[in-house]
């Protein structure tokens, strides 16, 4: 389910099997790593609508999370915007949450968030053909499945 109208009146009527929020983490840059933000971002983008349809009816994909980083590459000062973020996710049923991202340097911050992050390195789309993007997509979406399982089961 994605953060619509559509979709948010199936969840209303069905919250009770949607147990899990994804938030996907996209970073802004304006710096030397401006393009490599943006190849980020798409990725993470890309792959949430594919895991979106291999999960509807159990996860509910929020808007994008965007933040701008510092000149060291580090999120800047929205690590307690997150924090309320995943505070108001469980106060209102979801029992699970994940960080979905291809910047490494939340891996550091896992620690003081109650979600889990899942990290993926990003795969280069900007010269791929769309048929060659959605079948990469597929391929991250099978070997992310395992990832998410073994956090609900960890989480659980």
């Amino acid at each position: 389910m994605n953060w619509n109208a559509k979709d948010v009146e199936v969840y209303l009527k069905e919250k009770k099997f949607v147990d899990t929020a994804v938030v996907p983490l996209i970073p802004i840059s304006f710096g030397d790593d401006m393009k490599q933000a943006a190849n980020q971002g798409e990725f993470i983008e890309l792959l949430s609508l594919h895991l979106e349809r291999q999960f509807k009816g159990r996860m509910m994909f929020m808007p994008a999370f965007s933040y701008l980083r510092d000149e060291k590459g580090n999120p800047k000062g929205r690590l307690g915007d997150l924090i309320d973020l995943e505070e108001s996710l469980k106060e209102n049923g979801f029992t699970y949450v994940f960080h979905l991202t291809s910047d490494p340097a939340w891996n550091t911050h896992e620690k003081d968030l109650n979600g889990a992050v899942v990290w993926l390195p990003s795969v280069p789309l900007e010269h791929m053909d769309e048929p060659y993007k959605h079948s990469i997509m597929e391929d991250q979406v099978n070997q992310l499945l395992k990832v998410i399982v073994q956090k609900w089961q960890d989480m659980g």
